[in-house]
């Protein structure tokens, strides 16, 4: 073997353990938060009953975390789907705790809602040319507003055991059934993303919509159908909350998006690094949810919570950022 071919095959080898690391190192370090809180907090940490609520805690934000990964693959922002979650739940609270409608319609009504939701965004977006924050920003503020109407600012509790009982009390491995919900919701995306025409549109369409356009893609009802779908997994992000809360607070549901963009961007850095993926989603959700656990054991204050999820914001976006570039870079510049 010549020095070049060595050489060669060295730098090869090289690349692949960095490419290895860069992909997994986030899931190196969502490991070793785990070890280090066990080590420091055993009686309290290291119990399978914190794991199970650190699991079965964030079934919501997984779930609305993969309704805004669609919009954002294809080059869009929706910041409707806190305003949708919440609405969701709210539907379902006031139309089955006072007017004692079965709950499984409410459910249907809920993720109508989300459709709708999904469609009028898309009609300013794409139809009249608006950008996709500032139409989603407003929707979400209007329905904020909607729902702080329809529930007089009250809390409705009392929602029915047959979405409760499925979604908190009955339990597969020690851990509620919303965390298995949550996990279904991460495969389906990541097939129709990685496996599907459709989803390899989206991501088409998110690199470039003018070169998508030449190809012959439809880009509008592309971007327009995957606010539909945010709004849809949105809805059902409000139904997994009702059946985890059993209420539906008008206020609460904002609290995830700062959250579920956090988790967006820092998934963004692993797995596939350089583009949104759900699996790189659901590590950064429970990367940043054990952070904030274990650090709280320690008497930390709540205020970390907000440090912790926006200083994850900044970095993830960078890093995700800085990867994109480099991808797209050497997509474009062909092999010597």
């Amino acid at each position: 073997m010549s020095a070049g071919a060595a050489a060669l095959g060295q730098r090869q080898r090289g690349t692949s353990v960095a490419q290895f690391v860069e992909r997994f190192a986030l899931v190196g370090a969502w490991i070793a938060l785990v070890v280090v809180f066990s080590v420091l907090k055993p009686d309290t940490f290291a119990t399978s009953s914190n794991f199970a609520a650190i699991l079965g805690s964030q079934a919501v934000l997984v779930v609305v975390t993969c309704a805004l990964l669609i919009p954002l693959t294809a080059g869009d922002y929706d910041l409707s789907i806190t305003g949708v979650l919440t609405l969701s739940q709210m539907i379902i609270g006031i139309l089955n705790t006072r007017h004692d409608i079965p709950v499984y319609l409410c459910v249907a009504l809920a993720l109508l809602m989300g459709a709708l939701v999904g469609l009028i965004n898309g009609a300013f977006v794409v139809v009249l040319g608006i950008d996709s924050f500032i139409v989603t920003l407003g929707t979400g503020t209007f329905l904020g507003g909607v729902v702080l109407w329809i529930s007089n600012s009250e809390t409705f509790a009392g929602i029915s055991s047959q979405l409760t009982r499925p979604v908190v009390v009955d339990r597969f491995l020690g851990v509620p059934l919303a965390f298995y919900y949550g996990l279904a919701v991460v495969i389906a995306v990541w097939y129709f993303l990685e496996y599907t025409s459709l989803g390899r549109q989206l991501l088409f369409v998110g690199r470039s919509r003018s070169v998508a356009r030449l190809t012959g893609l439809r880009v509008g009802r592309l971007r327009w159908g995957a606010l539909v779908a945010s709004g849809v997994i949105s809805a059902a992000a409000g139904v997994l909350y009702a059946g985890i809360t059993g209420a539906a607070d008008p206020v609460s549901g904002a609290e995830f998006l700062l959250p579920a963009f956090a988790a967006a961007f820092l998934g963004a850095t692993s797995i596939v690094p350089g583009r949104f993926n759900p699996w790189g989603s659901f590590i950064a959700v429970y990367f940043l949810v054990t952070g904030i656990t274990g650090l709280t054991l320690f008497g930390i204050e709540s205020w970390v919570h907000d440090m912790f999820y926006g200083g994850a914001l900044v970095f993830a976006v960078t890093i995700s950022q800085i990867a994109r570039h480099r991808e797209e870079h050497q997509t474009s510049v062909p092999d010597s």
